[in-house]
């Protein structure tokens, strides 16, 4: 039997973690790359990788470019870097509008300006008409990281909280409707946004902060499933504290999704001491981007390697991985 890639390996889900250690791991395997992090610690620096191919390339709250840039911020200011430098490689289909690619562009300098960052070196490439779709953009970006901060999963313990910075599944609801025209309410908006600053503010309240990562494909579900079994702990995560609008909550019932498992552009999971929890909460909350930030559930000694949510009913449900993105080409 030919096995073929499918939309799903790239959506962060369990098809997308098969394709990384059959292949990927196999193939590049050393001790750096071993921490499957958002970015690579080297020395004192920090850098990560990404492309961009999100499909329409302008929705409402943000476009392509604005998400490349507030990605690549974002996956570096997690492993406990300040972002520094961003380079820009940009794949462009033959008849592009002029007017689109400058606005994308301008809409990069201004997320770059907002985060503090430089957009220091790139490339542009031309393909003819039917062998891309629009644009395609490529970024990496280098941090340097913060003295005193360890990021890691195995720094991860039974007893500590886990926190949201906002209500999940805006970008995954905003992207969906604005791909089948469907009309939703105006609060629904993407949540693209830099996180680097608040992140920074959080680590200097509290430098022990365990483990950071921002929840994007696959959502919280994909993220806090890489954490349990890499940490050997077990998480325990509340119904009824997870924020989640009531317009998103409704998309889900209608269509059979998992809020958990939508993808966000702009909320970052942080797994906290348990005594610095509120103080964490606090100057998440002082932050815009973080006003709905909330302690959605704690780490546990038993259940190790797996996700459970405590429903509304008093139950308790495993969250599984995804098999793959609800909404392909969501970043």
């Amino acid at each position: 039997m030919v096995r073929k890639i499918l939309l799903a390996h790239g959506a962060g889900g369990k098809l997308s973690a098969q394709l990384l250690h059959e292949i990927i791991l196999p193939a590049f395997d050393n001790e750096i790359l071993k921490e499957l992090h958002d970015g690579a610690k080297i020395g004192r620096l920090a850098m990560t990788t990404d492309s961009y191919v999100v499909r329409p390339i302008f929705f409402r709250g943000g476009d392509i470019g604005k998400l490349s840039i507030c990605g690549t911020v974002n996956d570096l200011a997690v492993t406990g870097a300040v972002p520094k430098y961003i380079s820009v490689g940009v794949i462009l289909e033959e008849g592009f509008d002029f007017d689109d690619l400058k606005r994308i562009v301008q809409s990069m300098a201004a997320a770059a300006r907002e985060s503090g960052v430089k957009i220091v070196t790139g490339d542009t490439k031309v393909v003819g008409r039917g062998q891309a779709d629009g644009i395609f953009i490529n970024t990496a970006g280098v941090g340097e990281l913060i003295d005193g901060v360890d990021i890691l999963a195995s720094n991860v313990r039974a007893g500590m909280k886990v926190l949201i910075s906002g209500t999940i599944g805006d970008h995954a609801t905003t992207i969906l409707a604005g791909r089948h025209g469907l009309d939703l309410p105006e609060c629904i908006v993407s949540d693209c946004a830099p996180l680097n600053k608040m992140i920074r503010e959080m680590l200097t309240a509290e430098p022990q902060i365990a483990m950071l990562r921002d929840a994007t494909r696959g959502g919280i579900a994909a993220v806090l499933n890489e954490i349990a079994p890499a940490a050997n702990v077990g998480i325990l995560l509340d119904e009824e504290k997870i924020p989640v609008r009531e317009e998103v909550r409704g998309v889900c019932d209608i269509l059979g999704f998992d809020a958990l498992e939508l993808a966000n552009e702009g909320k970052i999971i942080a797994i906290v001491p348990e005594g610095s929890a509120e103080k964490i909460l606090s100057v998440m909350r002082q932050n815009v981007y973080g006003r709905n930030a909330a302690l959605i559930g704690e780490v546990v000694s038993n259940a190790a390697g797996k996700v459970g949510l405590k429903t509304s009913l008093g139950s308790v449900r495993i969250v599984d991985m995804p098999q793959g993105e609800l909404v392909p080409r969501i970043c």
